[in-house]
């Protein structure tokens, strides 16, 4: 007796016709093409508009620049009130020869205050980021908000304490051998803290941890981990401080008058007394002003490439 082989298929689902026909899956609009884009161009008109208001703010910013620098490449013969608006006839260099002799010794000081401050203050700040970013103690979320406390109190208001703080230390004016310039440093130094540490907080943030695990496994401590790790992969956050420090610490007015001798006034108060006289020489005020300028318009050009992507660093995460 033969047997005759089957073969097993699966059933075949029967579509219920009263349950109707399934809806199609949305069919989504195709890309556009490379080069082309969905928002419309402004017109012609649109845009000259915008360029002549551009172009018209950007005039009327430059304006006081215009005028200093005009000014003070004026024959001293040719400056006046009236004539403020006026190009030079001839290139004259009279001026900055004749302010330059008044503003030396505060140039000399200026330096010697702002470059150190600066930089001392940027590196405790990138300490204490460092820190306050990436490793967990007692107390720590506590200490990042009252150090950054210390950024909205004006500098009016801390004048009087500061004043008798320092005078009580030796270290402002005749009482101390730098005449005063010590004791401007520090103030510098620790009020420009609260800035700088919120500047590489910021900056550490972004930072993975696993580079952290790596320093560790190698076994570096907190310090070495800092020294060899931080600091190398912070040059954008130290940029954005040191620029910060360096222009508050060489514009300081108030603190200047307070804290220091005749000897050791900085460059913002020489200026004031080449400009604050009853004759005030308006050739010799513009060139001064143009020089005072100088130093920080030169770490802004040096350190400009690395200060946006400092200033906005750990504000974009993925």
């Amino acid at each position: 007796m033969s047997r005759q082989m089957v073969r097993a298929t699966a059933p075949v689902p029967r579509r219920n016709l009263s349950q109707g026909v399934p809806p199609r899956p949305p069919t989504l609009p195709a890309p556009p093409a490379s080069g082309q884009s969905h928002a419309p161009r402004p017109g012609p008109v649109r845009t000259i508009v915008r360029y002549l208001i551009l172009w018209g703010l950007a005039a009327f910013f430059l304006m006081p620049v215009y005028v200093i620098v005009v000014t003070a490449f004026k024959n001293p013969a040719d400056v006046g009130v009236t004539r403020i608006w006026e190009l030079p006839t001839s290139l004259s260099f009279d001026n900055f020869g004749a302010v330059l002799p008044k503003l030396s010794s505060g140039f000399r000081n200026s330096v010697a205050l702002s470059i150190p401050a600066s930089l001392v203050s940027a590196l405790l700040g990138c300490a204490n980021g460092f820190v306050l970013s990436k490793f967990r103690f007692p107390f720590s979320n506590a200490i990042f908000p009252l150090i950054l406390f210390g950024i909205f109190v004006p500098y009016q208001a801390v004048i009087i304490p500061v004043s008798q703080t320092m005078t009580a230390v030796g270290l402002r004016g005749a009482g101390d051998a730098t005449g005063g310039l010590l004791g401007l440093m520090l103030i510098h130094i620790i009020y420009g803290l609260p800035i700088t540490t919120l500047i590489f907080r910021n900056h550490f943030v972004s930072m993975p941890d696993a580079l952290l695990e790596s320093a560790r496994l190698d076994g570096a401590g907190v310090l070495r981990t800092w020294v060899d790790l931080a600091l190398p992969l912070s040059k954008p956050a130290f940029a954005v401080a040191v620029i910060w420090q360096f222009t508050s610490s060489w514009n300081d007015f108030m603190f200047g008058a307070m804290m220091t001798s005749r000897d050791s006034w900085p460059v913002t108060i020489a200026l004031n007394n080449v400009a604050g006289g009853q004759s005030v020489p308006f050739g010799q005020a513009m060139a001064g002003a143009l020089l005072v300028s100088l130093p920080t318009l030169a770490i802004y050009v040096l350190l400009g490439r690395f200060f946006m992507r400092g200033l906005l660093a750990g504000t974009l995460q993925h």
